[in-house]
């Protein structure tokens, strides 16, 4: 089933290099094509017969039912002799900051990516609470590190929807973190699939509802199947260059976004007090769910404030990858002996859950070495029920 509102007027521009397109979104359009959509994809499966998909994103794209398996079916059905690589890398609850930082072990250690589907509006929205800077330097920082590793791929950059997100369109505004996300995405000249606009416009026309025909925050069936088909005829609108060409990448719109992510074992730090390093399991977490996806790695853990920290690293953003439980307390930190500043590990959604969440530490430092010492803090969330910090890796950018 396909929605007349998606169709967008465009012009194609023939290359010498191959077959271009020019796609001219007008105000408030579903889906922004960008100038080449994605040709070197299409140039991939029909010239040379073998591609490799990966989605990227949170517990939207993780779910294994979701869009990564129903345009993954869409494509081999489509393309049956196209010998094609699916990869599914969601992994709930993390933003942009996260995917930023996970790049390069989950997506670029995966081998040559041709197409990556990229969505992180409504965790960047109701689960990290990114401003419009965090927002874009952290989409900025996947979609750079992607196209750096693979200069002839392409990227969708996709936006699904929350209630707040599906609000703010009702009342002709756009939410920070798909605003942020759109504008990233445009710098980069990729397309843009604006699942909440799409969704809005049907409510709208009281053709779809929220809940019973979406489903939610977590789509259902013909909630996915909407996404889906806007994800799909970005594909079906791109026209194949010849080959596919190296993307010329325009200047960082911030360069502070985090296209230089690396992360650090926190082994690597010197410690003061009771920290201990382990596997992560009830052991090590004695409170609070613990997702099983989780148990294959060590945290770094103190159970009490005043364990302190230290070491150093070179970068701009120092930040770290935790799991914030119902007893995650205050992190205090100094950089290169100035103030200490205090950076809350609690999470809304800690309760009953060992969170896991990206926390920024320091960010806009010189570009050079620093050294930082690291303390747990006596003051915590008053709805926190101790003092706690879980450590599962440092971020440097």
């Amino acid at each position: 089933m396909r929605f007349s509102f998606f169709a967008i007027p465009f012009i194609c521009c023939l290359l010498f290099a191959g077959a271009r397109i020019s796609i001219a979104a007008p105000e408030g359009a579903v889906i922004e094509m960008g100038s080449r959509g994605v040709s070197n994809f299409m140039a991939r499966m029909e010239k040379e017969r073998e591609a490799h998909v990966l989605f990227l994103g949170g517990s939207i794209t993780e779910k294994k039912t979701g869009h990564s398996q129903m345009a993954g079916d869409w494509l081999k059905e489509k393309w049956p002799d196209v010998d094609f690589t699916f990869t599914n890398a969601g992994l709930s609850s993390t933003c942009s900051v996260s995917g930023a930082f996970r790049l390069s072990r989950d997506v670029l250690a995966k081998g040559g990516v041709d197409l990556l589907v990229v969505e992180f509006a409504v965790n960047d929205d109701q689960d990290a609470g990114h401003d419009r800077k965090t927002a874009i330097r952290g989409l900025e920082g996947v979609i750079r590190q992607y196209f750096q590793a693979n200069p002839k791929g392409d990227v969708i950059s996709v936006q699904f929807v929350n209630p707040s997100i599906l609000e703010k369109f009702q009342e002709g505004e756009t939410a920070v973190s798909v605003g942020a996300h759109k504008e990233v995405a445009r710098h980069y000249d990729v397309p843009i699939v604006d699942v909440g606009l799409a969704l809005a416009k049907e409510i709208e026309a009281g053709s779809m509802t929220w809940k019973e025909n979406y489903g939610g925050t977590h789509p259902n069936g013909e909630g996915y199947t909407f996404a889906t088909n806007l994800i799909t005829q970005v594909i079906e609108d791109t026209i194949s260059g010849e080959t596919p060409q190296i993307v010329s990448l325009p200047e960082p719109l911030d360069p502070g976004s985090y296209f230089s992510a690396s992360t650090m074992d926190p082994q690597q730090m010197a410690w003061l007090g009771g920290w201990k390093f382990a596997p992560v399991s009830r052991d090590l977490l004695p409170v609070g769910q613990i997702r099983s996806q989780y148990e294959k790695y060590e945290a770094l853990r103190s159970d009490e404030s005043g364990n302190h920290l230290y070491g150093t690293f070179s970068g701009t953003m120092l930040g770290a990858f935790v799991l914030a439980g119902p007893d995650a307390g205050t992190l205090e930190v100094c950089i290169d002996g100035g103030e200490w500043k205090p950076v809350e590990l609690y999470h809304h959604y800690s309760s009953g859950l060992n969170y896991p969440r990206s926390v920024i530490l320091a960010d806009d430092l010189a570009d050079q070495f620093h050294s930082v010492a690291i303390r747990v803090s006596d003051e915590k969330n008053p709805k926190s029920k101790g003092n706690t910090a879980t450590i599962l890796r440092f971020q440097v950018n």
